[in-house]
């Protein structure tokens, strides 16, 4: 579980992230990471975005839990990052292995986009 102050907590938030935020997809999971203006130096906070599509309410749970764990494991090396998560309908159906190496991979290059967004003023 992430600690409160880790957690995306309100819609602006997710929303501010998702749309002005870098963007990177795999095949079955889409990351978005968005420099904070009012918190440059905190903490990295990490939302998730599991819709029906992904499957029922068994299946949707097990991937937030993944992805929770997963945000959990593999700090960015940036801090004062939001992150949202957005599971592909896929992502149900692939092992544990598969989706942290989508996740890890994922992170690294939104991190290194989300950099180069926000020096460039964007």
């Amino acid at each position: 579980m992430l600690p409160k102050s880790q957690r995306l907590r309100l819609s602006q938030d997710f929303t501010a992230t998702v749309r002005s935020g870098a963007r990177t997809g795999r095949r079955n999971v889409v990351l978005y990471a968005r420099v904070r203006t009012d918190d440059p130096q905190g903490d990295n906070r990490f939302g998730f975005i599991v819709s029906k599509a992904v499957g029922n309410a068994v299946h949707r749970n097990l991937v937030k839990r993944r992805m929770r764990a997963l945000a959990a494991q593999n700090p960015a090396n940036a801090s004062g990052l939001d992150f949202v998560f957005r599971a592909l309908p896929g992502a149900s159906e692939i092992d544990w292995n598969e989706l942290s190496q989508q996740v890890s991979s994922g992170l690294e290059s939104v991190v290194r986009k989300a950099g180069a967004k926000h020096e460039k003023g964007l």
